[in-house]
């Protein structure tokens, strides 16, 4: 039986971060939104993440400043001093987003099962969503929204661009080429391909006759590692690494015709965009975290990776389970990354 048989008249989802599981949270909340229009939204989300999302349509942010510690949660609290909502939909199993949601008021506290609720979210909430089975981060926050009553749709997004974020990239991308987009930086050095082979990697593209964008963030190391790949490369690429806002990022990733990644927010920001990514993977199951419409040109070695650390697949571990090291990106090959793109291009 379903949390609500009519439109709830207003819903909280949470859901700080990270880039990439904002995006997921996306497809839910637009879900909602298709199938119950007249429901108000509101979205607690992280001071970063809010720069991305912030002008979607018919959803109210509030802003929670992590670095803030509890005056950031007080401050979400006294915003919505006045509020009670329908229903909590608690979609991060972090103890201090759990602690935050203490001072939100809502008849229903919505969270994951037990089963899969670490740091003791089950303990912040009075309804558990049933789901255990499925893999992807995506598929579970899906879940969410069908215990609430929305009926299941395939997962869509509606993240936009401004002409003038638009206008910002046909003036550093002015080539007609096809644009293959790499975002070589990973939220952990030890997770980013070896940067001779994105290199080579880029290289081969061009070879094919496409344009190659560099991507990142504005911090050192990101920097400096686009400068180290475009020393090694044997042609040029547009570098711009530290040049984009989020939402100009979003606008190169629209712009893309190929992606390629490590387990990062970019990867899954291209997703919204619909744009085909090719995901490199060895520390996590791309099954869950994979860039969900590009699973099939995904390359991984993680399963490999964890029978060796643990003696199991990764089906008779607990959800989750990463495996650690920091070589294991030597093991995805370039040609196995060749292989995708050749895959996607038809070359």
């Amino acid at each position: 039986m379903p949390l609500f048989t009519s439109a709830p008249s207003s819903l909280c989802f949470l859901r700080l971060s990270a880039i990439g599981d904002v995006c997921h949270a996306v497809a839910a909340v637009q879900a909602v939104q298709r199938y119950w229009p007249e429901t108000k939204i509101t979205w607690i989300i992280g001071k970063v993440e809010a720069q991305l999302l912030e002008d979607l349509d018919g959803i109210e942010f509030i802003i929670f400043d992590k670095k803030a510690g509890y005056a950031g949660m007080r401050s979400v609290w006294q915003k919505l001093k006045d509020r009670r909502f329908d229903a909590l939909i608690h979609m991060q199993l972090a103890l201090r987003a759990s602690l935050l949601t203490v001072g939100i008021k809502a008849k229903y506290k919505v969270g994951f099962n037990k089963q899969r609720a670490k740091e003791g979210q089950w303990l912040f909430t009075n309804k558990k969503i049933d789901d255990v089975e499925s893999q992807h981060v995506l598929d579970s926050f899906l879940a969410f929204i069908d215990y609430l009553g929305v009926s299941k749709q395939a997962p869509k997004w509606d993240m936009p661009i401004s002409q003038q974020d638009a206008s910002w990239v046909n003036k550093r991308i002015t080539t007609q080429k096809k644009l293959l987009v790499i975002s070589p930086a990973a939220s952990k050095d030890e997770r980013n391909w070896l940067t001779e082979r994105y290199a080579q990697f880029a290289d081969y593209a061009i070879e094919q006759g496409y344009q190659v964008a560099l991507c990142g963030s504005p911090s050192e190391r990101e920097i400096q590692l686009g400068k180290d790949i475009s020393q090694l490369m044997s042609y040029a690429a547009i570098n711009l690494i530290g040049e984009t806002s989020l939402k100009q990022l979003l606008a190169v990733l629209n712009r893309a015709d190929v992606v390629l990644a490590p387990d990062s927010g970019p990867a899954h920001m291209a997703t919204t965009q619909g744009t085909p990514v090719i995901g490199l993977y060895a520390h996590s199951n791309p099954k869950r975290t994979g860039p969900y419409l590009s699973l099939d040109t995904t390359v991984s070695v993680y399963e490999e990776s964890i029978l060796a650390q643990h003696g199991k697949s990764s089906s008779e571990l607990p959800w989750g389970t990463r495996v650690k090291g920091s070589d294991l990106m030597k093991k995805v090959t370039l040609e196995s990354a060749i292989d995708q793109f050749q895959a996607l291009t038809h070359i």
